[in-house]
């Protein structure tokens, strides 16, 4: 059968698809910053990423979870720039500093191609919020060619539902951060106050798509919700109201990663409080948070234990 992008290309939904979010990019409000400018005509907002998307890299990706990577890895593929612009951020190089080049739709999908013909489980486009066009224009050319795995959409989290709505029946995983509970440090850490109304939208929108996260016999992601967390100094994450509202108002079953490898990047030194990596308790008490919100689903990836944190 395959994934259902196949059906939504032969049918035409997804030459639709494809044309309607193009035509956003003229006035874009692809997502929260509804900056407005013109990327038709090369113009930059806040994701500084006009007509073209940029990828900084593509390959089989190791580093996920266990039950995206497999045993021969995820295809990832890292966009350039972001919407979100964590002052923390893990990639600043990507994010903040453009590392990159421009990509045709054609590249686009030749390098999604490459990836299968190497072996991946899935293709996996990282940070995807400011270029759903880019990827929706490419993705014909690529079932042209035989694409036919899994789509993974790893995002921030802040995507907008209007604009995950493009995206039904093509993504078959999605796997959000869920970066603060509260608007303060939203607003001080991404200048986005408005972050933890907009991922329980996202988070809402992408489980009435795609539903729990569901594996094949071999223990792999085939469709459904994978949500990440990343633990932070002194709670500033506020991980036990977000595992509170994914267990109470998307689903108990939720695959969720808690993860403990958040260390002080870009300019995170500017703030004392973000200038230290989290304590083994503060990851334990993370991991309670979580279990005791009624979410057990969690990835089982082994951790070494943490020894220096300051």
């Amino acid at each position: 059968m395959g994934p259902n992008y196949l059906k939504l290309y032969h049918d035409g939904t997804l030459q639709q698809r494809v044309h309607d979010a193009l035509a956003r990019l003229s006035c874009c409000e692809l997502c929260p910053r509804k900056c407005r400018v013109n990327r038709i005509e090369n113009e930059k907002g806040v994701c500084r990423t006009g007509r073209h998307a940029m990828v900084s890299s593509s390959g089989p990706h190791f580093g996920e979870e266990a039950v995206l990577s497999g045993r021969f890895g995820s295809g990832a593929i890292f966009f350039t720039w972001c919407n979100l612009l964590c002052c923390f951020c893990q990639n600043p190089a990507i994010s903040h500093e453009g590392q990159g080049e421009e990509a045709t739709p054609e590249q686009l999908a030749d390098m999604m191609i490459d990836l299968q013909n190497r072996g991946v489980h899935n293709i996996n486009f990282v940070s995807p919020s400011h270029v759903v066009p880019q990827l929706l224009e490419a993705l014909p050319l690529a079932i042209h060619k035989g694409l036919n795995i899994p789509l993974v959409y790893n995002t921030g989290g802040y995507d907008l539902v209007e604009t995950l709505k493009l995206l039904e029946g093509v993504i078959d995983i999605y796997m959000p951060d869920y970066k603060f509970s509260k608007d303060i440090p939203a607003l001080f850490y991404c200048k986005a106050p408005d972050y933890p109304e907009v991922i329980k939208s996202a988070l809402r929108e992408m489980h009435r798509q795609v539903g729990d996260l569901e594996m094949d016999n071999n223990n792999r992601a085939v469709r459904g919700l994978l949500v990440r967390h990343l633990v932070m100094p002194d709670g500033l994450a506020g991980t036990r109201e977000a595992m509170k509202f994914i267990a109470d108002e998307i689903s108990h079953r939720t695959y969720v990663n808690i993860m403990d490898q958040y260390h002080p990047c870009g300019d995170a030194e500017k703030f004392p409080e973000l200038n230290r990596r989290i304590t083994p308790e503060e990851y334990e008490e993370a991991l309670l948070a979580t279990r005791d919100a009624g979410i057990s689903r969690l990835d089982n990836r082994h951790r070494p234990i943490l020894l220096h944190w300051r």
